[in-house]
């Protein structure tokens, strides 16, 4: 499967951006899926995960009660809202996916990768 991860951009601090990831060549509701990010300087860190179907979703401290991961299997999009946006979400931000998964946080687990695209959240 090939993923297209785009809707980043420039926003200020408690303002709210959607992240889309496509997909694309497989059935997508064959995958979970997740975000990640890399923030300058640092390693990259699990952000959001969601099931197949989406019943199940998982998120990082960090971004609980802020972000929401959806997902719709006929569009082969999963979607990353993210809200009450803090300079310290600056990073790029990347989607991944992959058929099964032991451990949704660690990035090993994902076969699948999109190319990122960069937040940046101004103070």
């Amino acid at each position: 499967v090939q993923l297209q991860a785009s809707g980043g951009g420039l926003v200020q601090a408690g303002g709210s951006l959607r992240l889309s990831c496509a997909a694309s060549g497989r059935t997508f509701s064959d995958y979970v899926a997740g975000w990640f990010r890399r923030a300058p300087g640092k390693e990259r860190e699990f952000v959001a995960f969601i099931t197949w179907s989406g019943s199940g979703r998982y998120y990082a401290d960090s971004v609980k009660g802020r972000f929401i991961i959806s997902r719709d299997n006929a569009k082969n999009t999963v979607y990353l809202q993210m809200n009450s946006l803090r300079p310290e979400d600056t990073a790029v931000y990347y989607c991944a996916a992959d058929r099964n998964y032991a451990n949704y946080r660690t990035a090993g687990e994902y076969d699948y990768w999109g190319q990122g695209t960069l937040v940046t959240v101004s103070s």
